[in-house]
């Protein structure tokens, strides 16, 4: 139905290989969805310090350089993010990174393709809060008066008769669409990036 829709057709946009942005200009036949956890409601980031892959300072620790085909590898934090069989991947279960707060923060740690990458933490971990509280509603339940969030998040792709064409007809890690459902205002936000394309990607 958003596909569909009369309103998002001619204005939802997403990046050509030349980095223009361009509308869909094909007709979806088919959805995929995956619904993304959204439980969270603060960032729980201290086990990087405990673990000695941030210093206190905030510094992100460095490593040797390795690659995980595209990402360059210089630091323990890229390195806890990207490699499964590295000694402390495991300190983030599989559950905590499909979360989305946690999605959020590993996509920006990443980046794009022209990246110039942060020696420090904060950055990497007020840039997260700061879209993660403008996309994600939340409420105070009526009876317990606890904080409680009512957006749901799904991982969007879409295809046409060709195969995928939303958001890119080239699949990578970083590029991706998030459509930010609040089911109370009946607003849907999409966060979409493409890896690889145009100046600023």
């Amino acid at each position: 139905a958003f596909f569909k829709d009369p309103n998002v057709i001619p204005n939802l946009k997403l990046l050509s290989d030349s980095g223009q942005w361009i509308t869909l200009g094909t007709e979806v036949k088919k959805i995929e969805a995956i619904n993304v956890p959204c439980t969270q409601l603060q960032c729980h980031f201290k086990r990087l310090y405990n673990e000695d892959i941030v210093r206190d300072s905030g510094h992100i620790v460095k490593c040797l350089d390795s690659f995980c085909d595209p990402f360059h590898i210089s630091d323990e934090l890229r390195k806890v993010l990207l490699v499964e069989d590295s000694e402390k991947y495991e300190i983030f279960s599989q559950p905590d990174r499909e979360e989305f707060l946690f999605c959020l923060f590993k996509h920006l740690c990443l980046g794009g393709a022209l990246c110039q990458y942060e020696d420090v933490i904060n950055p990497y971990l007020e840039t997260t809060k700061l879209i993660y509280k403008d996309l994600v509603s939340v409420r105070k339940h009526p009876q317990t008066k606890e904080i409680q969030i009512t957006s749901f998040i799904f991982k969007v792709t879409a295809y046409d008769s060709d195969g995928v064409c939303y958001p890119s007809r080239k699949s990578h890690e970083q590029t991706f669409s998030y459509f930010i459902v609040d089911p109370i205002m009946r607003h849907v936000h999409v966060l979409y990036h493409c890896y690889g394309v145009g100046e600023m990607s």
